[in-house]
């Protein structure tokens, strides 16, 4: 059961706190890089009130996801500026809501990417992953190709949320 009123929100927290990153309710710091979030070394830290998109949820534990374990709770404010890192977790984020069932606008909102929500959407939608071949060295899925010759469900299942090796 979760300390959050908005369905979403606490759908997402749930989930979330299943496959193993906290989120929990607490005060978040005004100056945070997204309203009401806060990264931190215990997982998210949320204030519904100050939370504007529920949705950045998912793409801020994306980055905890797919951050290697040794490093995944040293994370404080800041998740880093790899590119690569970022591709994984907008991929991540895209497979969170898919398998979730939740409207992927809440993630992919028009004030969200710099303005590319929609395009980003719109590409993933269209079956145009980026981000997906990272996620796959990680073993966290598979693309079509490689899920088609193991028999297996590919991207955006995931076979693993979190990744496992550095």
């Amino acid at each position: 059961m979760s300390d959050f009123t908005n369905p979403i929100t606490a759908q997402i927290a749930d989930f979330l706190n299943s496959i193993g990153i906290p989120m929990q309710a607490g005060a978040v710091p005004p100056d945070a890089f997204l309203p009401g979030i806060a990264v931190t070394p215990q997982g998210l830290q949320v204030d519904e009130a100050a939370l504007l998109y529920p949705g950045d949820l998912l793409h801020e534990a994306g980055h905890l996801a797919v951050a290697a374990p040794t490093t995944r709770f040293t994370l404080h404010n800041h998740v880093g500026d790899d590119p690569a890192e970022e591709m994984m977790a907008i991929a991540w984020s895209y497979a969170a809501v898919v398998h979730l069932g939740i409207d992927p606008t809440i993630v992919f909102h028009p004030q969200g990417y710099k303005g590319a929500a929609a395009s980003i959407l719109g590409n993933f939608q269209a079956g145009h992953y980026f981000g997906v071949p990272m996620l796959q060295y990680h073993g966290m899925c598979l693309d079509a190709q490689r899920a088609a010759a193991s028999g297996v469900t590919a991207y955006p299942s995931m076979h693993h949320w979190l990744r496992r090796a550095d």
